[in-house]
């Protein structure tokens, strides 16, 4: 079979050198991510996305040059009709038929592979998390170390069906354009109007009939004295009823009873704040409007603010990207003996090291060793003597709880995407339960902690307290308050630790 002349033009060629040098990169890649076995997120990138929609313009081009060529040697000129002509009778351009249909189809059949494979590498972990390192950093090194590791982020982000793909590779358009002009912002901005619905997603697995059970929740907290004495409070979860077969009709689930609807509408965009609650009993049909006292709504701002249905969200609002403040990750990392206790006033020098703002990993990680290292020799010279080995495990265990948690670049750090589960940095349960929401005939959200749960256990390790299952114990603060605890919310003091 001859080559058309109608190739020979600089368009053209270009055309077929740039496709051809994609093709063989191409099959070049592929072979070393089968046989090296290598995972890279920017060879996925190159393989399924970049290097064919650029053999597919050179592909275009080749086409476009062969119309120009033909155009320019018109009929009238040198015989040369403008578009080719098949004579079927004829074995020469029977051949021709055949190798074009055979060589388009066999385009057709890897472009469906490509296709298929490029779909699949944009819904990856790898695509999601590592493409952009430093813009999802936060988001992925918080998600490797949550429940849902396991759990593809299209499975949660987008969910079934082709419209949501949709919207999600739109979305993804201006992401690529905010990160190739570096316009994103720091941190990144939580997508609460944006998400799916998390009965579409979350529901999926957790239902809300399925998880009723109360359980039992024991932490260790240390002091920031000299010994980081231990204080541990042990607490039953009322999650659902006391008997299971009592369904959702009692405990935290309740809010998403599928026979109860829980309405609010929130004053600011970050939903920490709301003055306005509306329960509605889908049964009986009644229906109760609650309303900040202390933080009114006013009428022109009702009509004009989203009245949004409560569900997972609202309270489980980072389930796979938590990010730990440090009195919680160094107590776990007492805990775990990552950091060692007994190694004295690691807890008060690292708090206070913690509550600096970085603007960088890497010189966080050093101010942290040299720091620490500072206060034992000058503040501690024989403890620095003596335990230089504890020192050290010491500043390992923190350098690495931080890098889990803050993330400098991107000004990230546990304040920024604050975790509605409890109330101890987040309002959280007191977004509503604050004792100050009431309706017109004078009911109140109530403040009580026993609605949530009941301390069995607490106090320091050598004399701790005991209640029965069923019965609770006061909350004692493990440094003397007064009653404040019970007068304020625990953010005045604890979002600021």
């Amino acid at each position: 079979m001859k080559i058309p002349k109608s190739i020979y033009n600089w368009i053209s060629l270009l055309g077929l050198v740039i496709a051809i040098n994609c093709a063989l990169l191409i099959l070049v890649l592929f072979i070393i991510s089968l046989t090296v076995g290598a995972s890279s997120a920017y060879l996925g990138l190159y393989i399924y996305i970049v290097l064919p929609a650029v053999l597919i313009v050179g592909i275009l081009l080749a086409i476009i040059g062969m119309i120009v060529t033909r155009k320019k040697h018109a009929v009238a000129e040198t015989g040369m009709p403008h578009w080719p002509v098949l004579d079927m009778n004829q074995p020469r351009h029977r051949r021709r038929i055949v190798i074009v249909s055979a060589s388009a189809l066999l385009f057709l059949i890897v472009s469906a592979m490509g296709s298929y494979q490029a779909f699949r590498y944009t819904e990856s972990v790898s695509f999601c998390g590592k493409l952009c390192h430093e813009v999802m950093k936060p988001e992925y090194v918080t998600y490797l170390h949550s429940p849902h590791a396991r759990v593809k982020c299209v499975e949660c982000h987008v969910g079934e069906g082709a419209d949501w793909y949709v919207k999600s590779k739109l979305s993804g358009l201006y992401q690529v354009y905010a990160v190739a002009f570096n316009v994103y912002p720091r941190p990144i901005p939580t997508p609460i109007k944006n998400l799916r619905p998390a009965r579409e997603t979350c529901e999926r697995c957790h239902w809300p009939q399925k998880f009723y059970a109360r359980s039992l929740r024991n932490e260790r907290n240390y002091l920031t004295d000299s010994a980081n004495s231990e204080y541990n409070i042990s607490i039953v979860m009322k999650t659902g009823p006391a008997y299971s077969s009592m369904g959702l009709t009692e405990g935290i689930h309740w809010h998403i009873n599928p026979d109860v609807k829980i309405e609010y509408i929130a004053s600011t965009n970050d939903r920490e704040t709301i003055p306005y609650v509306k329960y509605t009993n889908l049964k009986t049909k009644e229906v109760k409007i609650f309303q900040d006292t202390e933080n009114p709504l006013g009428k022109g701002a009702m009509d004009s603010l989203e009245t949004r249905t409560m569900d997972c969200m609202d309270c489980h609002n980072r389930p796979s990207h938590s990010y730990k403040s440090p009195v919680t990750y160094l107590d776990a990392a007492l805990t775990s003996g990552e950091i060692p206790q007994e190694l004295p006033f690691i807890k008060k020098v690292a708090m206070k090291i913690l509550k600096l703002p970085f603007t960088n990993t890497d010189s966080a990680l050093m101010f942290i060793r040299d720091s620490i290292n500072r206060y034992y020799k000058v503040v501690h010279p024989a403890i620095y003597a003596s335990s230089k080995t504890l020192i050290d495990k010491a500043i390992t265990g923190i350098q690495n709880e931080f890098k889990l948690n803050a993330f400098p670049e991107m000004h990230v750090t546990y304040a920024s995407y604050l975790n509605h589960i409890g109330h101890m940095e987040s309002d959280g349960c007191f977004r509503c339960h604050s004792g100050t929401h009431k309706t017109e005939k004078g009911e109140t959200i109530s403040k009580d902690c026993d609605l949530c749960h009941t301390i069995i256990a607490e106090g320091p390790s050598n004399k701790m307290k005991f209640a029965n299952i069923n019965s609770t114990l006061e909350f004692e603060h493990p440094i003397d308050i007064g009653t404040d605890w019970k007068d304020y919310k625990c953010t005045e003091c604890h979002r600021d630790l």
